[in-house]
């Protein structure tokens, strides 16, 4: 049966030849997956900046649905989603600046304490 080469980025395996795995790594489908994998984590800066400069999709804001997907050379974000976004960057960027005045900043959002109460409470009950 020979060797067999798994893509962590596609989640596909193949017989591990030269041919087969330039032609798999060349592929739209692994460029497109492997591109997925790197843009979750990318910093919501990056993001932003990216999304401002595109314009809006017609076909989304219509219909709330997109043939291109993540592929789509327009932006799928309505003003809430970047209003959203650059508050985020806003506060990452105070975060930041806090950080490097040497004042104690404690770690974690609001959300993150409220999720482990959450879970704390749930536990105690049962």
């Amino acid at each position: 049966m020979g060797k067999r080469y798994f893509c962590d980025y596609c989640d596909r395996s193949f017989q591990d030849n030269l041919h087969n795995r330039k032609k798999h790594l060349n592929g739209v489908q692994h460029l497109r997956a492997k591109r997925l994998w790197y843009d979750l984590f990318r910093d919501a800066a990056a993001i932003l900046q990216e999304e401002q400069t595109k314009k809006p999709c017609r076909k989304f804001l219509q219909t709330g649905q997109c043939d291109f997907g993540s592929n789509c050379r327009f932006s799928h974000m309505t003003e809430q989603d970047l209003e959203k976004l650059s508050a985020q960057v806003q506060g990452e960027q105070r975060l930041k600046e806090l950080q490097l005045e040497g004042a104690d900043v404690p770690p974690g959002t609001i959300e993150d304490w409220l999720e482990k109460r959450a879970k704390r409470l749930s536990t105690a009950q049962s």
